[in-house]
């Protein structure tokens, strides 16, 4: 709950300032020189990008919430069987342990959504975020019936 309200908080705060910039954007537009314009054009650029990688993230974050729920109502979102340090922070040994499990379990059903699911939990377990942004990715994907993308 602790990282919705960090989430929605942030994004709301983003959400401010694209649109700060945004009017900025519009005064050099309205200024009317070709330097202004060129300015305001490109100031207008950046909270549109803004806007859409906002947009983008937070409709990967329900995918991936519906999906989390959905699976945790079949009773099998995957088990914590880490190791963790006196700290707190995950074994590296005992999460490649745990990544070895799940990486084999989506070779043997590499279409099954489930399987995908808990391999992008043992990468983020295993700190490696941009394969379980993928894993998760495909996940949805295989969720929803929609083709996935092979990388290459």
């Amino acid at each position: 709950m602790r990282a919705k309200i960090t989430y929605f908080v942030l994004a709301a705060v983003l959400v401010v300032y694209f649109v700060l910039v945004g009017s900025r954007g519009v005064m050099l537009i309205e200024q009317g020189t070709p330097v202004t314009v060129a300015f305001g054009v490109a100031v207008l650029v950046l909270p549109l990008i803004g806007f859409w990688f906002l947009w983008k993230t937070t409709v990967f974050a329900r995918s991936a919430d519906r999906l989390a729920r959905e699976l945790e109502a079949e009773g099998g979102l995957p088990v914590d069987e880490l190791v963790r340090t006196p700290g707190g922070r995950i074994d590296r040994d005992s999460a490649d342990a745990v990544f070895a499990k799940r990486r084999a379990e989506t070779e043997e059903s590499p279409d099954d959504w489930r399987s995908w699911f808990r391999l992008a939990v043992a990468y983020h377990d295993a700190r490696d975020t941009a394969r379980a942004r993928r894993a998760m990715q495909r996940a949805i994907a295989l969720h929803d019936g929609r083709p996935v993308r092979s990388r290459g």
